[in-house]
């Protein structure tokens, strides 16, 4: 299906970004990738669309820019009827569905930009405490998600997916990075399997993510960035 009023404004190691771009392609929505440089100051053009956050992803769709991964994969859903669902079609597996999307974006996110930029010894002991914590609840809960509902890490890529799965290679990266083995067979068991038997080596997902080497990279660039931006905070 071609849309050619169809834009998205983002950057290749965003895994907000990359929940769209994933999205989009199994709704076979076509669409202009505009690349925004994150490493660099704001565009003008990212600044009209975004005044509010000033970040990416930004959909558009008809003129009009849609902001917030969460609020832009419900929109193509909506949007873009045919199959496959993003959301669950159950009400209460959505709200499950929704409940641990919100989780990941205001728990997972910024344990793992604080484990990023610690900068004393004590300081990267409680990040990767506090991160350790978060992945292990996250375990908990694909345990308990994975049980006969087959909406998270089954079959076919859901909701869920799309919004946890980008985050398994930062995950990978910065755990590398503080030298913690985040993902493992004896903690995080259920996350090690549907990051690289269901997410990461899915048909729909593998051309879209971006090389781990250059992630990492990108990781370490990024950095003097964030402790900049959350200085004091």
């Amino acid at each position: 299906m071609g849309e050619s009023n169809v834009k998205l404004v983002g950057s290749w190691p965003s895994p907000f970004v990359l929940r769209v771009r994933l999205a989009l392609r199994l709704k076979s929505v076509s669409y202009e990738f505009i690349e925004e440089n994150l490493l660099e100051p704001r565009t003008e053009l990212l600044l009209k669309l975004n005044p509010l956050h000033k970040k990416v992803p930004v959909f558009i769709h008809r003129g009009k820019p849609i902001i917030e991964s969460q609020a832009i994969l419900q929109y193509i859903d909506e949007v873009w009827p045919n199959a496959p669902s993003i959301l669950p079609s159950d009400a209460p597996q959505r709200a499950d569905a929704r409940i641990w999307v919100s989780y990941i974006d205001e728990k997972l996110v910024p344990a793992l930009i604080v484990a990023l930029i610690a900068e004393t010894e004590d300081a990267k002991r409680a990040a990767i405490a506090e991160l350790e914590q978060v992945v292990v609840t996250l375990e908990g809960a694909l345990r308990e998600l994975s049980k006969g509902k087959r909406f998270f890490c089954g079959d076919n890529i859901s909701y869920l997916d799309i919004a946890f799965g980008p985050f398994f290679l930062w995950i990978e990266v910065i755990g590398k990075y503080i030298d913690v083995d985040l993902l493992s067979e004896a903690k995080t068991p259920c996350l090690l399997r549907c990051a690289h038997e269901s997410f990461l080596s899915h048909a729909a997902v593998k051309d879209l993510l971006p090389d781990p080497e250059k992630l990492a990279e990108f990781a370490v660039k990024l950095r003097p960035i964030l402790i900049a931006r959350f200085a004091g905070k």
